[in-house]
């Protein structure tokens, strides 16, 4: 419900970019994120600001060339990215994030009750999730391709 404490609990309007994260959001954010690796020279990028650049190409749809240069550059984004997809760092974020969401909401961490349609016991007659995704891959494959998605699945 929109009161007077949740609007300026929501309000974006004093950051950046309305896809920044906000203090909150951060702290939840970096207990998920790991740290730098042992040896070797400090990571000089901030990776908050990583986060930052992350978040506006998933909100704005745009490309990876069109990310603002007062963040850090689309190499720089784009590497952590692909980094945190393959370590399970985005999962992890994830799941923190829907664990809390569901406290909030006072209902039980993880759901007791599940829906099945008909389209999901297709899928899974054949295969699973793997087959979900060469079917629905096939099917919308064009010339014109979005080019969100082909940077994404370039650059990792």
């Amino acid at each position: 419900m929109w009161t007077v404490e949740n609007r300026a609990r929501y309000d974006r309007s004093k950051l950046r970019y309305p896809s920044d994260l906000t203090n909150e959001e951060w702290d939840l954010a970096k207990a998920e994120i790991p740290r730098a690796k042992r040896g070797g020279n400090k990571r000089t990028v901030d990776v908050r600001e990583v986060m930052n650049g992350l978040m506006y190409v998933l909100s704005t749809g745009c490309q990876w060339r069109a990310i603002p240069k007062d963040l850090p550059p689309r190499s720089t984004v784009s590497h952590y990215f692909c980094r945190w997809q393959q370590d399970g760092t985005l999962d992890r974020l994830h799941h923190a994030l829907y664990v809390l969401c569901r406290e909030q909401a006072d209902r039980a961490a993880s759901p007791t009750a599940a829906i099945i349609d008909s389209q999901s016991v297709k899928s899974a007659e054949k295969g699973g999730v793997g087959s979900i995704r060469r079917a629905s891959t096939a099917a919308r494959r064009s010339k014109a391709r979005s080019g969100t998605s082909l940077s994404i699945h370039r650059a990792c």
